[in-house]
């Protein structure tokens, strides 16, 4: 069962235990759109991209990962990215400029960054930018688990 499918039936069994049962389409509705969306990773190390997409799908989500921030944007995939995990450093642009660009278009986008290369300043605009969260790498897997989870309930 999938994590959108848990959140639906505990999401129906609460409103139902409380006679809500006006609100039950919104819920069903808003559930059906997260399946039709992506858990993204950006990073230009492919092993890494690989790791997140076998953690990501043996967790129930989407996954997609791409090698690039300017790949990520020509494949017009931001409309349908529920949570966004971004490397800060790579070649072109990196992933603390990318989330200055799609915050005009995505402003309450979660934004996950992982990196083995913080220093003050990057991790400050990240932050003033809006990321959920820092990790450094290497990441505990079920650290990153539990902020996607918190950040797609929250979206």
């Amino acid at each position: 069962m999938t994590p959108q499918r848990k959140l639906k039936e505990h999401i129906v069994a609460w409103l139902r235990s409380r006679r809500c049962h006006g609100s039950l389409g919104r819920v069903t509705s808003r559930v059906r759109t997260m399946a039709d969306q992506f858990v993204v990773a950006i990073d230009d190390d492919y092993r890494v991209r690989q790791s997140i997409e076998s953690l990501l799908a043996s967790a129930d989500y989407s996954p997609l990962v791409f090698a690039s921030a300017e790949e990520f944007l020509e494949s017009g995939m931001l409309a349908r990215t529920a949570c966004l995990i971004l490397d800060v450093r790579m070649p072109g642009i990196g992933g603390v400029e990318l989330q200055h660009r799609i915050r005009s278009d995505r402003p309450l986008l979660p934004i996950i960054f992982i990196s083995a290369h913080w220093n003050s300043q990057n991790r400050q605009e990240a932050l003033g930018g809006g990321a959920l969260n820092l990790l450094p790498k290497p990441f505990d897997a079920g650290d990153l688990l539990e902020l996607i989870r918190k950040a797609l309930v929250h979206e």
